[in-house]
């Protein structure tokens, strides 16, 4: 690959995974090699454990000089807002990137992961991003591309059955694996180039989001302004998953009540509170099918087993749920997050 002179960001927001993102941080040293001005602000999302103070000190290394710094920000304000104070400095710089590249500290870039991507914007001018594949520690490929939540995709995620998915004819919102690029509802935040065009005519992220979601909502509205979401699968990403929220998936572990806040929000914002509501019942119903299944063969009923009783108690709309956040690029920065007003 010959090199790419594009601006080119990396915005990583670090919790109380300081060691992590030095790791990722350090995987980009030779992606510059393809990508001369690519640049990097490591966030520290008021993590309050000494993460800032170490991340600052491995910054320090010579081999980070006049490319990479660190952003250490007085709040744990969650995964959209932190990302939001870098995003807003790099757009209102006198000098913005053309794109930015949002990585997750507990992922690791593939060499050419990023160069791979640059292509895609170059020949697909309304593509507002273009996200990676994730690439499992055992080297399985994780899912890294979907399909918008939808009331019937919620029936298909709390039943877990194939029958299901035949007679509904859908999906949980998964696609299958792919070779080549392909478009998509939304690409997985954890490692996704953005186009800065794309995020000042949509706008950045809504943080009224707490943690998840708010990347599906964000590409929610760049597809409703006309823009395309796409995933290439020869851009490969190795990911830990969960190193810094202890949620890894839903099967494995319960999901704190903000998970369900924020898909609360996601269906509020997006398609109404009714669907929101519609959403929760039709998982519920999903849920009670594959409880049976379970009573009938009698097999034991591994993972999930409380997550009916969470669905029930966080799972209906409340009233700030559909609340918008200001989400122009223009905004001030360091601007309280809209989660803390709707607690």
């Amino acid at each position: 690959m010959t090199p790419d002179f594009a601006r080119i960001a990396v915005v990583t927001v670090n919790y109380r995974t300081p060691d992590l993102a030095l790791d990722c941080a350090r995987a980009l040293i030779a992606e510059r090699e393809l990508l001369p001005n690519l640049s990097l602000v490591l966030v520290d999302g008021g993590s309050g454990d000494g993460s800032a103070d170490r991340i600052a000190d491995g910054l320090a290394d010579p081999a980070f000089s006049g490319w990479a710094e660190a952003m250490p920000l007085p709040i744990n304000g969650g995964y959209g807002w932190a990302n939001n104070q870098a995003i807003l400095a790099l757009l209102q710089a006198p000098e913005p990137p053309e794109f930015i590249y949002l990585l997750n500290p507990d992922a690791v870039i593939e060499p050419g992961a990023i160069a791979r991507l640059i292509p895609h914007m170059r020949t697909q001018p309304r593509a507002a991003a273009v996200g990676s594949q994730i690439i499992d520690p055992d080297g399985s490929r994780a899912g890294s591309h979907f399909r918008f939540p939808t009331p019937r995709r919620e029936l298909v995620r709390g039943a877990r059955t194939g029958l299901v998915d035949k007679l509904l004819g859908t999906s949980g919102g998964g696609m299958p694996p792919a070779d080549d690029l392909v478009e998509c509802d939304w690409a997985t935040g954890a490692c996704v180039l953005l186009r800065s065009d794309a995020l000042r005519d949509a706008g950045i992220f809504d943080d009224g989001f707490f943690l998840y979601f708010e990347e599906i909502e964000l590409m929610w509205r760049m597809r409703a302004k006309g823009w395309t979401i796409l995933h290439d699968p020869r851009s490969r990403v190795m990911h830990l998953g969960g190193a810094s929220t202890g949620v890894t998936n839903e099967v494995a572990r319960r999901n704190p009540p903000y998970w369900y806040a924020s898909q609360r929000r996601f269906f509020a914002l997006t398609q109404g509170k009714a669907a929101a509501a519609s959403a929760t019942v039709a998982w519920l119903f999903g849920h009670l099918l594959w409880r049976l299944r379970h009573l009938i063969d009698r097999r034991e009923a591994t993972g999930l087993p409380l997550a009916g009783r969470d669905r029930l108690r966080h799972g209906w709309p409340q009233a700030t749920d559909a609340r918008r956040s200001d989400t122009a690029w223009t905004r001030h920065r360091l601007s309280p997050p809209l989660w803390q007003e709707n607690k």
